[in-house]
């Protein structure tokens, strides 16, 4: 399933909502590249678009977990990893593919 992420002008991070109800976090990396994942940390829920990004790393805002946005591998607990979508153009427009519904 494809998702529209909108125009990213002026924009660092937002969230979008697929056809099927899942909500996606992007954010706007330096040199304007787009990285999508969940919206939700996948240790406790804790809002992600709110996370702090440095570089490709995210930073969760409730209990810090980082989060490497290329893989989505988690930096600081092998418990945990976060679901990333790769960013495709449809017609000019960036969507992320984030795969079939539930």
């Amino acid at each position: 399933m494809l998702v529209d992420l909108g125009d990213p002008a002026g924009r660092s991070a937002w969230t979008v909502t697929a056809d099927d109800g899942r909500t996606f976090a992007v954010f706007v990396l330096d040199g304007g590249a787009l990285r999508v994942c969940d919206a939700a940390c996948p240790h406790l829920a804790g809002p992600l678009v709110e996370g702090r990004v440095r570089g490709t790393e995210l930073r969760c805002p409730w209990h810090g977990h980082r989060f490497d946005l290329d893989t989505g591998a988690c930096r600081s607990s092998a418990l945990f990893a976060l679901a990333v979508h790769p960013v495709v153009e449809v017609d000019g427009r960036p969507h992320a593919d984030v795969g079939p519904e539930p």
